[in-house]
């Protein structure tokens, strides 16, 4: 198979196409004493470097992408608390409710991702987060199911760019190896906020009638708050690049800098935007196959995060007891992801991490169809959740690894976005309450899905290892057409123009 990463220490990223002809004559001399300089460092110091970024730039992006997870399906945790009865909503209000947040969330994630370079992360985001936290708090207001449509819209349109915005931002930050892992410790904050969101959910109940409003508004109103503080203080936390943070020195930032470059040939913006990346992307075999992935991922996901207190409900539990017993499954799905991802990193491999949390959720999901009890229906949510919610970090980096140069990577993961809460919308309406508890035709489409997740991913490992060796029978003739008399192999423009396609880009399988 085709290899991403040759063995050295734990943090060195081990594809150095710096060092090969496709660099500039004159550059490369440089590049040769930068890299033997950064050789001649100490893998202590790498790592002491990249430990002050985990510390300094971890919790603010699971931070808010726990607060974008909380404030988008904590329509769950309101509903049993109240919503919709408060509003006097049919299921099939309800579920466009809920669907409605999608639309402008998709719509919103490609342009956004594109756009992030040039307006800058630490503009982007927290600006995002502070007007959607205002949106949230006004949801707590409304007094009818249109203006819950309306609120619910203007959410998705504002949430959307944050999830492809935050893989993007994290790969200007962490190498090819390291990813995995990074993006698994924001996305547990999904897993977490599960958890989370049950628990204040049943806190908050106790606040029915305070101030003249039901439970479901104070849902609405307090955690809506708290995003707004958090989005107003990462103006002052968020660096837009390595080199602009405020926690690492200067040697440091270097020092970070100079491994990127050296995992990956352009870390630098010397590419510009143009449709043809973004059409290079989106007709690439192994990002259409990753797409349908995250298409079944979000199918999955989205079907647990807003409909889990629900089904826990229709098993027959009190509603508050439902929040609380949904806590469980949610925080042994924050454990399986971390340890899915480190696995993944370790190993550096995808699809066999992949392979194995996707055959977790089969057993979940026929566990749950064949279920007699509601205790054990109720179990086999330990094994759904965590074979659910742990695949999308590994899927994120997978797709992250394999496209480049950066406006590629940029297409790519907004596209598998966008896939992913189209999947999303498919699962608003596969939960009516008349097919509870059980849910049965459902689960049996999330079975097929789980068991088709497995072939794709045994497929894309194989299409990876096709291309990579392809790209090596034909390099003489994919570097023909960029080749000069100085530069031989093409040098810098055939980096930006082939990107991943280029000979020495090596695929993660």
């Amino acid at each position: 198979m085709a290899v991403l990463y040759e063995k050295g220490s734990a943090d060195d990223v081990v594809t150095t196409t710096v060092a090969s002809s496709s660099i500039h004559k004159s550059d490369l001399e440089v590049s040769h004493l930068e890299t033997s300089s950064f050789d001649s460092v100490d893998d202590a110091d790498i790592k002491a470097a990249v430990r002050k970024m985990d510390w300094t730039i971890l919790p603010i992006m699971t931070m808010f992408y726990l607060l974008s997870f909380l404030d988008r399906s904590n329509i769950g945790n309101a509903r049993i608390a109240g919503l919709q009865k408060g509003l006097r909503m049919t299921d099939i209000q309800y579920e466009i409710a809920v669907t409605i947040t999608y639309v402008p969330y998709i719509l919103a994630e490609l342009p956004s991702n594109l756009l992030l370079r040039k307006i800058g992360p630490n503009i982007l985001m927290p600006t995002i987060l502070t007007i959607w936290g205002i949106i949230v708090t006004m949801q707590g207001f409304v007094k009818s199911y249109h203006g819950l449509i309306v609120a619910r819209a203007f959410l998705g349109l504002v949430e959307g760019p944050m999830f492809p915005g935050i893989v993007l931002y994290l790969s200007g930050f962490y190498t090819r190896a390291e990813l995995s892992l990074r993006i698994a410790f924001f996305f547990s904050a999904a897993s977490l906020s599960g958890a989370f969101s049950g628990l204040l959910a049943a806190a908050i109940a106790n606040m029915h009638g305070v101030g003249g409003k039901p439970a479901w508004a104070w849902i609405f109103i307090l955690e809506g708050l708290f995003s707004v503080l958090v989005g107003i203080s990462a103006f002052f936390l968020v660096p837009a690049t390595p080199r602009q943070s405020r926690f690492l020195s200067d040697s440091q930032k270097e020092m970070i800098m100079r491994r990127l470059e050296k995992d990956r040939p352009f870390v630098n913006p010397l590419d510009q935007f143009s449709f043809k990346q973004v059409w290079a992307s989106i007709t690439s075999p192994h990002v259409v196959i990753m797409f349908l992935l995250y298409f079944i991922g979000g199918t999955n996901l989205y079907g647990l995060a807003l409909f889990l207190p629900s089904i826990v409900n229709e098993l027959g539990f009190s509603p508050n007891k439902s929040q609380l017993l949904s806590v469980g499954p949610y925080a042994v799905g924050f454990f399986v992801t971390l340890l899915l991802a480190y696995v993944s990193d370790k190993y550096k491999t995808r699809f066999v991490p992949l392979v194995v949390v996707c055959t977790l959720a089969v057993a979940g999901y026929a566990m749950f169809f064949v279920a007699e009890s509601k205790h054990m229906a109720y179990g086999a949510l330990y094994l759904m959740v965590p074979g659910v919610y742990a695949r999308t970090p590994v899927i994120s980096a997978w797709i992250s690894n394999n496209s480049e140069p950066y406006y590629r990577r940029a297409t790519s993961i907004a596209m598998g976005f966008v896939a992913s809460n189209a999947g999303g919308i498919l699962s608003t309406w596969r939960y009516p309450s008349k097919e509870g508890p059980r849910f049965r035709k459902t689960t049996i489409m999330n079975l097929v899905f789980s068991l088709v997740s497995i072939l794709l991913a045994i497929l894309n490992a194989l299409v990876l290892n096709y291309l990579s060796k392809r790209k090596q029978r034909s390099r003489k003739q994919i570097l023909a057409p960029y080749a000069t008399e100085e530069e031989p192999e093409g040098g810098v423009r055939a980096w930006v123009e082939l990107g991943d396609r280029h000979p020495d880009f090596h695929y993660v399988i």
